[in-house]
């Protein structure tokens, strides 16, 4: 089993599936559709006749209970296929570190994997990584949880003794751009309640989430030749400057960690005659979120105030909101989550996402969907890696879920 699941990690992650935030089509990138149409072709190959990929790029089947006679709920497996515009992810060269020894890893491009900055590798003394080359991601983030979801469904086939219901699976695009279930059917997908494979290290379980929205400051100045321009120029750079010193520094998510939310100015561009602030506004208290928006508003307004009115225009989006909003009344899901662990012979470890999941959307469409690890580190970036025990123990967590299930 370990050895299939490594080297469909290996496959997946060849495929380059970055998503585009500035795209407008659904899926963000056509590319996307060359690894659905491959997990479709193994899905069928394995016996999941109903395995399909539709027009918006969701791939979806169907794994039929062997229990008879009894109320099983229909439980949902999900993991997306894109990974992050932040960091390249095509022609991803991943390398195989066994028995790691504690050490300094080399990824080329004059990169290291160090403990010294990394300090969990140490927690992996003994054990296989896969890291990229230095030059991608890897795209652990999200490919990691499609191979651990393909490995599960190919152990409950070949041993028909484990009992457990219907099992439905869902690859989702879009996810690393916040559109990842825009057109997911939760109907038509007739889970009970799912479980996303899209978390970090071995043992994370959660349930919350941050409340999310994303804002779009414009500041309209006017450009008038600098020689001529006392008391007549506004230059748009320097009063979006003047926005952005209106927040902590305190509440900056190099400042912040656990339940602590914050702003985020992560782009900026325009000149003297027109500047754009992009923000994006996180926090688990749904109250704190609200006040949070309102802030910014008021930042806007206080700014229209002092410069003239019309300076400043602001549009602020929601995104998603805090699963935990319903997963708190319903015990029973991150229950079995925590039995299959424990089963598992891995202590739970509860964490808060300080961002989201596709699971965040799809609670608040019906499908209860709390999130589970899959043994990734350093998302999004090149020191990205995966430990291959700990996606052998998730697989181990998805099986236990299934059969506990249908006790």
């Amino acid at each position: 089993m370990r050895d299939k699941m490594v080297e469909r990690f290996l496959k997946y992650v060849s495929f380059d599936t970055q998503s585009d935030e500035e795209s407008t089509s659904y899926p963000s990138t056509e590319k996307q559709f060359n690894l659905a149409k491959y997990l479709v072709e193994e899905l069928k190959s394995m016996g999941l006749e109903d395995a399909s990929v539709d027009e918006y790029c969701y791939v979806t089947a169907t794994l039929p209970g062997n229990v008879e006679g009894k109320n099983v709920p229909t439980i949902g497996f999900l993991a997306h296929m894109d990974t992050s515009p932040e960091f390249p992810g095509a022609n991803v060269k991943p390398q195989i570190v066994e028995n790691y020894d504690g050490s300094d890893i080399p990824l080329g491009s004059d990169r290291v994997l160090s403990p010294q900055d990394f300090p969990d590798l140490k927690n992996y003394k003994g054990k296989t990584i896969i890291t990229a080359s230095g030059d991608t991601l890897l795209g652990a983030d999200d490919k990691a949880g499609i191979a651990i979801i393909m490995t599960a469904l190919e152990y409950l086939l070949s041993h028909p003794e484990i009992k457990h219901g219907a099992i439905k699976v869902g690859f989702t695009p879009d996810e690393e751009v916040g559109r990842g279930v825009d057109y997911f059917n939760v109907k038509k997908f007739g889970a009970d309640f799912a479980f996303t494979l899209d978390g970090g290290p071995i043992g994370e379980l959660n349930y919350e989430t941050f409340n999310a929205a994303q804002a779009k400051v414009t500041v309209h100045g006017k450009s008038i030749h600098p020689g001529d321009s006392k008391n007549k120029m506004k230059n748009a750079i320097l009063m979006a400057l003047d926005y952005v010193s209106q927040f902590p520094p305190a509440e900056a998510p190099a400042h912040t960690e656990g339940y602590e939310g914050f702003y985020h100015v992560y782009h900026i561009e325009g000149g003297v005659d027109t500047a754009q602030l992009t923000w994006i506004i996180r926090d688990h208290n749904r109250e704190r979120f609200e006040q949070r928006k309102t802030y910014m508003q008021d930042v806007a307004n206080w700014m229209n105030h002092k410069y003239g009115e019309g300076t400043f225009d602001i549009e602020i989006k929601d995104q998603y909101y805090n699963l935990y909003e319903i997963l708190k009344d319903k015990p029973e899901i991150i229950d079995l989550a925590k039995r299959a662990m424990k089963e598992a012979g891995i202590e739970p470890m509860i964490t808060p996402v300080r961002g989201g999941t596709d699971g965040s959307r799809l609670t608040f469409m019906g499908l209860p969907t709390p999130n589970l690890f899959t043994g990734g580190h350093n998302y999004h970036g090149p020191f990205e890696y995966i430990v291959v025990e700990s996606m052998e123990k998730a697989v181990e967590v998805v099986v236990n879920i299934a059969h506990l299930a249908a006790e």
